[in-house]
């Protein structure tokens, strides 16, 4: 079966170092025991991907420096995505409080990148998506053609973030006033389960992974809604290394889903969302795409 994983970010020793040592997630990785994550180099990440059937994985950055005072990730993205671009696609994180600057960073990225997508983080950002410091960024995105993804449930013990910034009822209101937008949830919209359904089911524009709570508690309810109302909404995510990826592959194979379903959800929803968002991109390594160029790791990368 093949598959794109849309949350995956490559365990290797910069990754792992970066994310344990970070201001937001140092306390979420003490209580999982993260330690135990063993690091592997780009190439054997690579070798991983293959042997499980993942043609694409997609990495998502993270630009929280306003809140959390850390630097962002983007530029191991940036790495991860021209030593390899046949598998990894890049999707550049934003901090919202950066007003005009960020908006000119997507189109920078974008044009000049190649980035196919903007990730944010509104639990990290301390306020919610449909916040106006966000509309400039939906605004560019729209023009642009890209899709925004949107992390949506926070991990355990992250200093000052709560589950209100998460609430998928904001992402239905940013749904209606970009009706032009492709939005990713992130994490399913936990705990916010029937909400974040519900915001798929009635917005075309909007779909969701279920990274880390497939079997939560009323996970039960994502399966339900993938076999009868959302099955072309969903997308895999591992949310590796924090999930390991064989792991999370592992669950849906077990869910109780249709072929038919199943191979939507670990395939071709992710192949239509990203087909869409190819057009616009610039090709920043378009002379050298599917030509691995050499890796040098970005050292304070984290997840």
């Amino acid at each position: 079966m093949k598959i794109i994983d849309f949350r995956f970010r490559p365990h290797t020793p910069e990754i792992i170092n970066g994310i344990k040592n970070s201001s937001m997630f140092k306390a979420t990785c003490e209580a999982i025991n993260f330690d135990r994550r063993i690091p592997q180099s780009l190439p054997e990440v690579v070798e991983g991907l293959k042997k499980r059937g993942v043609e694409l994985a997609v990495i998502t950055g993270r630009d929280c420096e306003t809140t959390y005072c850390f630097p962002s990730n983007n530029d191991s993205v940036l790495e991860f995505a021209r030593a390899r671009p046949d598998i990894f696609v890049g999707f550049w994180g934003i901090d919202p409080h950066k007003g005009m600057k960020a908006v000119y960073e997507i189109n920078r990225v974008v044009e000049k990148f190649g980035m196919r997508g903007i990730a944010t983080d509104p639990y990290l950002a301390h306020i919610p998506p449909h916040e106006a410091r966000y509309y400039p960024v939906y605004t560019k995105c729209a023009e642009l053609g890209v899709p925004v993804f949107i992390t949506m449930a926070p991990p355990p013990q992250v200093p000052r973030a709560v589950i209100d910034y998460v609430d998928p009822r904001h992402v239905d209101i940013v749904a209606r006033d970009f009706p032009e937008l492709t939005i990713i949830m992130s994490h399913g919209g936990y705990p916010f389960v029937n909400e974040a359904i519900f915001a798929c089911m009635r917005n075309a524009n909007v779909y969701m992974d279920l990274s880390e709570y497939e079997l939560a508690p009323m996970g039960e309810l994502y399966v339900q809604a993938l076999n009868t109302a959302i099955s072309d909404k969903v997308v895999f995510a591992s949310a590796h290394p924090f999930v390991e990826q064989a792991e999370a592959i592992d669950i849906y194979n077990k869910m109780n889903l249709t072929d038919t379903v199943r191979r939507k959800v670990m395939y071709e929803n992710a192949a239509r969302i990203l087909d869409k968002s190819a057009t616009r991109a610039a090709k920043p390594h378009s002379s050298v795409i599917g030509t691995p160029l050499p890796f040098v790791p970005y050292v304070r990368s984290f997840q």
